[in-house]
């Protein structure tokens, strides 16, 4: 059974795994240069972070099939740190990094993902494919007749090829084929080759150049904080998008410790740090991968490529490149969700849409996530607000007027709660509240109970409360005070 486990987990297909991590490899060095540009550092430290992350976060990630490696995300970060301290300090905050986000595993932070709304993860899907389509373009508009001849034929093998077999990754056949026309007929494109220098040595491993101190502390700490919570939140995302891809799921906090193993790798290696990857992870789960095998293969691949290979894959066109990132853009949109603008309540339609222009606007994934978890929550508060309700009813023989709550109160209901109550009404023998149809949720809601009962009590009316559920009970027992010895309306009341 072990065995059985373990195979389903690696490798359920080995040919399947060893094309698709092929593929991945080959996409990643372009795009491991260009956000190695962006940092402002050697396409080297881009290559050799993607190596590491990709290798190490195959054994250690709770998410197979999914590719992480250096990110645009992360880069942008490190551009000011790099500029304004040098490499040894990102090396140190790449580090610093890992053991952050080491800690936030062991904190179970990863268990938070499901405070993320359906149309959050919709609008961060949607937002990468924008970005990752805009990313293209450079390499496209005003790049020739040629270069736009040679995608659009990369696309039709892209999507024609699998009509007439599946057994070879279709962006594979492209690359390569893209290639070889490319270096036969001498088209004089722009190549992997024209981004940058591949590196002809294998990474070592070293400390950090930076001197051991407060100071040095002082300067990383910021942006390691910074990078842990885009990282974690890329690569959250993007394992929640793979777990529905494969209708499979993840262990999302082994997979902040696996990120965090990764990056620390990394800074030691001579690496950037890194996070999930939702453009290779969808190449990668497309091509058929659905083990770690294809992580490990794409990681210790691209190595292979860049040192011992690197003249060859110099020459592979970035039209074929583009082609593919064309290809992952397309299917990873999610074009149901245009249609459901309209069917789905308009406050799950505003989330989705406001994730989507935040990220593209900003190119930053954390805020627009972290504004649509904000836009969530408050439509979640002000639905839940709406099954609020009381009515009362006195009777004229005892005159007892009884109060019946139903709904939640929390902090949005508290002050509506407090304010169905009539404290004035005359000739009043007495108050029931019957909390049989409600709940009470925190110590605002309670603190809106002991405001009514003790006002009540202060004008010598007293009050009895019926049909308290277990869990109302206990945090009444714990945080209310008018059923304490001696409470009284404080003054401010």
């Amino acid at each position: 059974m072990d065995l059985v486990h373990l195979r389903s987990e690696w490798a359920p297909s080995v040919t399947r795994e060893l094309l698709a991590g092929t593929v991945v490899a080959l996409a990643l060095i372009p795009e491991a240069i260009a956000f190695s540009i962006i940092a402002g550092v050697d396409p080297k430290v881009g290559l050799y972070a993607s190596f590491c992350i990709a290798v190490v976060s195959a054994f250690a990630g709770g998410r197979p099939a999914m590719i992480s490696a250096a990110t645009g995300a992360m880069a942008l970060v490190m551009t000011t740190l790099v500029k304004e301290h040098g490499v040894g300090y990102l090396f140190a905050a790449t580090i610093l990094t890992g053991i952050f986000q080491i800690v936030a595993s062991l904190l179970k932070l990863g268990d938070l993902m499901r405070f993320v709304s359906r149309s959050v993860v919709t609008g961060f899907v949607n937002a990468l494919a924008i970005l990752i389509f805009m990313a293209q373009m450079p390499e496209l508009i005003g790049m020739g007749t040629t270069v736009y001849v040679m995608t659009a034929i990369g696309l039709g093998i892209i999507y024609g090829l699998p009509y007439l077999t599946k057994a070879v990754p279709s962006p594979l056949i492209t690359i390569i084929l893209l290639t070889a026309a490319s270096m036969y007929f001498g088209f004089g494109v722009r190549t992997v080759g024209d981004m940058g220098a591949l590196p002809s040595e294998l990474p070592w491993f070293a400390l950090p150049q930076v001197p051991f101190t407060l100071a040095t502390l002082k300067i990383i700490l910021p942006y390691a904080l910074t990078l842990t919570m885009v990282g974690l939140l890329e690569s959250l995302m993007t394992a929640a998008i793979v777990d529905e891809m494969t209708d499979t799921t993840s262990d999302k906090n082994r997979e902040c410790a696996g990120q965090g193993l990764s990056n620390i790798t990394a800074g030691f290696f001579g690496g950037m740090a890194g996070c999930a990857m939702i453009g290779q992870s969808v190449i990668n789960v497309s091509s058929g991968a659905r083990g770690r095998l294809s992580t490990l293969w794409a990681g210790a691949f691209l190595l292979f490529l860049i040192v011992v290979l690197g003249p060859y894959v110099a020459q592979i066109p970035m039209a074929a490149l583009v082609a593919v990132m064309i290809m992952v853009s397309i299917n990873t949109f999610q074009w149901r969700s245009i249609k459901t603008l309209v069917t789905h309540p308009r406050s799950s339609s505003i989330v989705m849409l406001g994730t989507v222009i935040v990220v593209v606007w900003t190119h930053d994934l954390a805020k627009g996530v972290l504004l649509g978890v904000i836009l969530s929550g408050l439509f979640f508060a002000h639905k839940v607000t709406q099954f609020f309700g009381m009515t009362s009813t006195r009777d004229e023989q005892t005159a007892v007027r009884t109060y019946r709550v139903s709904g939640q109160i929390f902090f949005a209901t508290a002050e509506a709660f407090h304010s169905a109550f009539d404290f004035r009404e005359e000739d009043l023998k007495g108050v029931l509240i019957d909390l049989t149809a409600s709940h009470f949720w925190d110590i605002t809601s309670i603190n809106a109970l002991d405001r009514v009962v003790l006002k009540f009590r202060h004008h010598e009316i007293p009050v009895e409360i019926v049909g308290i559920n277990e869990a109302t009970a206990t945090m009444i027992e714990k945080l209310a005070m008018h059923d304490k010895p001696g409470a009284v309306l404080s003054s401010g009341h």
